[in-house]
């Protein structure tokens, strides 16, 4: 793949929601559903929601502010998530759910139905009911435990962070592989994280490479990013990343100081595939449409910019994750086929909102990851929003641009996908079709 042309444009402070997406949601459905039972209680009905899809951030030294563990943990705060929830601001997934495809391995929001209760309960005065009622506690894993299982291999860099100073970059490097595998191997899941909280709080991302050069780094095969609130990375089970062997793991870091000084640590958590498997394919992870330096972000404006990438081959995508900085509000992949001649035909496939503290990463269902023929150009829409209406920007006054700072602006997308020959595209393509026409991304 590679970059093509991109251009930007301005567009008026107010959005329209048809074009931007509804920033507060307020579902007509959820009017109706709270006036129908005003019987709902915690401990029969929203505890059980909160256990399934809370309870795992917000409680002992878990990474929510506040512990959701019990009734009276959860009173205080009643107005608060009927409030988040209703918003669809938590549990942070900001996909518009009005917009393209649905289907995701890793959706972690709450039903339309399950947001009605939580708002009807909130609405009839939070009331506890009977005990009995409730569910057992359930049991989570050690908040240090990681989300891909136990790896195979765990990378450790540490570095200190001084008390103050402008933001930092470089490169740390580790040959804790060197010599340990006698061929490459083939990655079936991989995290990046921070350790603690200090570190959380100073580390404002990290990618990570592999390298059998030191002297030419643009021949690096990237491996993974981490930014904050980025999931591990688990591949379709028919792909996986190449970590060719006798390679140093390369960390590119990017820290800024917050007053104290910090020692930043990080790990990487690599699982493998069984030495003697080959994935059918080989996957890969690029920042895409990104559109260089040509952000130009008055104060009080609302500006879009669109980046764009040529498909040079067949491909699935796998996975879609944003990448914005505090001035971010909005994003969107749009897919712009080949034509024959005619006009080209477009499809919006996702969009999503944006919450800095959230670097999501979308890992679509497998029989809806979007299609790709060779010749098809990838879109990037995304949305800038520097007026007092953005809670995340430093001061609207100010003009932003392009740059590596975390106060700078960025526009890109994270996008996973894996190549096909024509005979695997074409095969995948009336798989699809046989199953649901409308589900297969095609040109046809």
């Amino acid at each position: 793949m590679a970059g093509i042309t991109s251009r930007k444009m301005k567009v008026r402070r107010v959005i329209s929601w048809a074009v931007l997406g509804m920033m507060i949601l307020l579902p007509s459905t959820l009017t109706t559903a709270q006036s129908a039972d005003q019987n709902i209680t915690f401990a029969r009905d929203i505890l059980p929601i909160l256990q399934e899809n809370c309870q795992d951030c917000h409680r002992d030294s878990g990474i929510g502010p506040m512990s959701l563990m019990n009734y009276a943990e959860v009173r205080p705060w009643a107005p608060l998530i009927q409030y988040k929830v209703v918003n669809r601001e938590m549990p942070p997934w900001h996909i518009d759910r009005t917009i393209g495809l649905q289907k995701f391995k890793n959706d972690r929001s709450l039903s339309d139905e399950e947001i009605a209760m939580i708002s009807a309960w909130v609405n009839a005065g939070a009331p506890e009911g009977n005990t009995a009622d409730m569910p057992a506690p359930m049991e989570f894993a050690d908040v240090t435990a990681w989300s891909i299982g136990e790896p195979d291999v765990v990378v450790n860099w540490e570095y200190t962070v001084p008390e103050s100073g402008p933001d930092q970059w470089g490169e740390l490097y580790s040959r804790e592989l060197i010599g340990k595998m006698q061929n490459g191997r083939y990655i079936k899941a991989i995290q990046t994280r921070t350790v603690d909280d200090a570190s959380r709080r100073v580390v404002h991302h990290a990618l990570s490479y592999a390298t059998k050069d030191r002297t030419q780094p643009q021949n690096d095969q990237f491996l993974v990013e981490y930014a904050s609130g980025k999931s591990a990375e688990i591949y379709p089970g028919n792909s996986g990343v190449l970590l060719e062997h006798d390679s140093e793991i390369r960390l590119s870091y990017h820290v800024h100081p917050v007053g104290v000084e910090t020692n930043a640590k990080i790990q990487l958590g690599i699982v493998f595939y069984p030495e003697d498997v080959v994935p059918e394919y080989r996957r890969w992870s690029k920042m895409l449409g990104y559109s260089g330096t040509l952000l130009d972000i008055p104060g009080g404006e609302v500006v879009r910019n669109d980046g764009y990438v040529y498909f040079q081959t067949n491909a699935t995508i796998t996975a879609f994750q944003p990448h914005m900085h505090a001035l971010g509000a909005y994003q969107c992949l749009e897919l712009i086929y080949p034509s024959a001649g005619g006009t080209a035909k477009t499809e919006l496939i996702s969009c999503a909102n944006w919450d800095y503290n959230w670097h999501t990463i979308y890992n679509y269902a497998d029989d809806v990851a979007p299609l790709v023929p060779k010749g098809t150009v990838g879109h990037i829409i995304s949305y800038m929003d520097n007026t007092d209406n953005n809670p995340g920007n430093h001061d609207a006054r100010n003009w932003t641009g392009d740059g590596r700072r975390t106060i700078d602006e960025m526009a890109f997308s994270w996008i996973g996908w894996y190549s096909m020959t024509d005979e695997q595209y074409l095969a995948e393509l009336e798989r699809r079709n046989a199953l649901n026409p409308g589900l297969a991304s095609s040109n046809d």
